[in-house]
């Protein structure tokens, strides 16, 4: 007789994971749904037309505190309330932060919340109005999270982890009760993928109700530990890069979401960081829905054409959260814009000369061109003499226009070029 593998003893701690996640998370269900909100779901025409599947969108950006985090916060902080605990504290750079001190309050604990000196002034503020005394300790995650840790320790307050934790999970679990009071039916879930907290909620609820769902996750090229995980037959540690779907970025996976996951998930797949931007981009202008980058990533994978389905698939793509700076949305915007064609970035000479500029934007104004900035720049070496180098930002309606503004340029003998 063979002994069991590794492998095999996974799969029966995977199996008992995911029974008492399914359990705990109906009863997460009924305890969470009086704080948070029923976030809507709804079909996407503009989406399905892009991908030829039927995608709907599940808005967890419109949850309390802006992501689907503060479920799996409030269901391990009641529980936490009901052990007579009097504190908790946490490691968190945003969404997770916002949902601990949320439902501290709630359930009036003492919040400490630990976060990197490179969490954005709003993500602070916003976490400190919910009632958390905030402690700005490390210039990364895993800084911070060792001085949660030991505050922990020192304090006597509970640790709340944002991923590896099994009532963490089933508070994550409830998006997938309440899609199935929703949805009559549907084929697929799309799901981002940071420690894999939401996904394995989601896969431990419809594995057990609706085994031929399909679970797609998505991870961002610069963070992709689960999907070298899986590859490696163990939870491994990565290096990740600055993304900017920074709430998927961790170094490694859980080892309760490895478990789950590495049993039961359909597919893994990465997207890139342009792609990321489109789908933010995309998602504000043509669903007017405000989608932070992680929140961003299933769309991301669906238009990008990474996700492998029938064509006519009902598709669910959560997004799963919205809280973006101002200064990165404009950026993403910016990109975006320029990568659609509708912003173009022209460079050229001219003589320096009274009239010189004039008469080239002229041109553009001719095509409707809207000029959004110039630069002129009469000492630049490389320049030809009397003449400055120029660049000019140009709102347009598309790529076709601006390649007639180069053309009518040129006849007018000024040699412009497109630039990146």
């Amino acid at each position: 007789m063979l002994e069991p593998s590794l492998g095999d003893f996974m799969d029966i701690r995977a199996d008992e994971l995911v029974n008492l996640i399914y359990e705990k998370s109906r009863e997460a269900f009924n305890i969470i749904k009086r704080y948070v909100h029923r976030t809507p779901v709804d079909l996407s025409r503009s989406f399905s037309q892009m991908t030829e599947y039927k995608v709907f969108l599940k808005y967890e950006n419109l949850q309390k505190t802006g992501s689907f985090k503060v479920r799996g916060a409030l269901f391990k902080v009641y529980n936490l309330m009901l052990q007579g605990v009097r504190g908790v504290v946490a490691a968190s750079a945003g969404n997770h932060a916002q949902g601990v001190a949320f439902a501290a309050q709630i359930f009036g604990l003492r919040a400490v919340i630990v976060m990197p000196l490179t969490a954005s002034i709003a993500k602070v503020e916003a976490t400190r109005s919910y009632g958390a005394e905030v402690i700005l300790h490390g210039t990364v995650y895993d800084e911070a999270e060792t001085f949660a840790k030991r505050i922990s320790e020192e304090q006597g307050l509970a640790f709340v982890h944002p991923f590896d934790d099994v009532d963490v999970i089933a508070g994550q679990a409830t998006i997938a009760w309440e899609l199935l009071e929703q949805l009559e039916d549907f084929d697929a879930i799309v799901v981002p993928i940071g420690g894999g907290g939401l996904v394995s909620g989601i896969i431990s609820v419809l594995k057990r109700v609706k085994p031929e769902i399909k679970i797609i996750g998505v991870e961002a090229e610069h963070a992709p530990k689960m999907y070298e995980s899986i590859r490696s037959g163990k939870p491994v540690t990565i290096s990740p890069k600055p993304s900017i779907a920074d709430g998927l970025v961790t170094k490694k996976p859980g080892e309760i979401t490895f478990a789950i996951v590495s049993r039961f998930i359909d597919d893994i797949v990465t997207v890139s960081e342009e792609e990321i931007a489109m789908a933010i981009h995309l998602l504000l202008e043509r669903g007017k829905v405000l989608a932070e980058g992680a929140g961003a990533a299933s769309l991301a994978a669906l238009i990008s054409g990474k996700v492998k389905l029938r064509k006519g698939m009902k598709v669910v793509a959560l997004v799963t959260g919205g809280n973006i700076d101002a200064t990165a949305l404009y950026r993403v915007l910016l990109r975006g814009l320029l990568n659609q064609g509708r912003i173009a970035r022209l460079r050229g000479e001219v003589l320096d000369v009274p009239g010189s500029l004039e008469r080239v934007l002229s041109v553009i104004a001719g095509h409707r061109g809207n000029v959004l900035d110039i630069k002129h720049d009469r000492y630049e070496l490389r320049a030809s003499p009397w003449h400055a180098v120029v660049e000019i930002l140009v709102e347009v309606p598309s790529r076709k226009v601006a390649q007639e503004i180069l053309r009518d340029l040129k006849v007018k003998g000024f040699d412009f070029e497109l630039i990146d």
